[in-house]
C-alpha cells in the first residue's frame, strides 16, 4: 500500500517535470510504458505559496511515515517498586523506583543523602547501603570481585552490605529496606560534594 502511494506521488512529480520541460517527453513515455499500472492519471495541482504559519509549522514539526504503536499515547507507565531508605536518624523514607534503575540513582533523584563520589564507576564505597532483611539480600545477584574490593573500604561494613550503584531495582525487591550508614570513607578532598547524575 505504501509502495502504491509512493508510486502515485512519483508519477505526479514526473508528469509535472515533463510539463515544465525538465525531462523529455520520450523519457516520460518510457516510464509510463514500463510502470503504467503504477501510474494512474492524476491531475497535477499547482504549487501554492506557503503562508508564514504553514512554513513555521512544517519547519517546527517532524513527520514520520512509520506505523504507530500502542505505546504512542504514553498510556504505558513504567513498572515501579517501593524501596525504603532508612536514614542515619532511623527515619524510613519510601521511594517509588522504576525497574532497572540503580539504588544510587533513585536516591539522588529523591534527595536521599547517599553520596556516590565516583559517580557509579565502581571506584569508591561512598554509596554503601545495608540491606536490612536477609531475605531480600539473598534475592540480589552476587557482588562482583570489584564490588567486594570497594566494600572492603566501606565504613561500618556488615554481612548484608552492598554498593547502591550495583543494586538494580527488580520486581522481587519490592519493599526492600536499605539502611544508609552514619558515615562514609571518601578519599576525595574534604568538603567535596559530588553532583547527582
Amino acid at each position: 500500500m505504501l509502495g502504491h502511494r509512493i508510486s502515485r506521488f512519483g508519477s505526479t512529480i514526473v508528469k509535472q517535470l515533463a510539463r515544465e520541460g525538465y525531462i523529455s517527453t520520450y523519457g516520460r513515455r518510457n516510464l509510463q510504458r514500463s510502470y503504467g499500472h503504477y501510474l494512474p492519471s492524476l491531475p497535477v495541482v499547482p504549487r501554492q505559496a506557503r503562508t508564514s504559519q504553514e512554513a513555521w509549522f512544517l519547519k517546527s514539526h517532524k513527520f514520520c511515515t512509520s506505523s504507530t504503536t500502542s505505546s504512542e499515547n504514553g498510556d504505558e507507565e513504567t513498572e515501579k517498586i517501593t524501596i525504603i531508605f532508612v536514614d542515619k536518624d532511623g527515619e524510613e523514607i519510601p521511594v517509588k523506583v522504576p525497574i532497572g534503575m540503580s539504588v544510587l540513582e533513585a536516591a539522588h533523584e529523591n534527595d536521599i543523602d547517599l553520596e556516590g563520589a565516583c559517580e557509579a564507576s565502581l571506584a569508591c564505597s561512598t554509596c554503601h547501603v545495608i540491606v536490612m532483611d536477609t531475605e531480600y539480600y539473598n534475592k540480589l545477584e552476587e557482588p562482583t570481585d570489584e564490588e567486594n574490593d570497594m566494600l572492603d573500604l566501606a565504613f561500618g561494613l556488615t554481612e548484608t552490605s552492598r554498593l547502591g550503584c550495583q543494586v538494580i531495582a527488580r520486581p522481587e525487591l519490592d519493599g526492600v529496606r536499605l539502611a544508609i550508614p552514619s558515615a562514609t570513607r571518601n578519599f576525595a578532598v574534604d568538603g567535596f560534594v559530588p553532583k547527582p547524575h
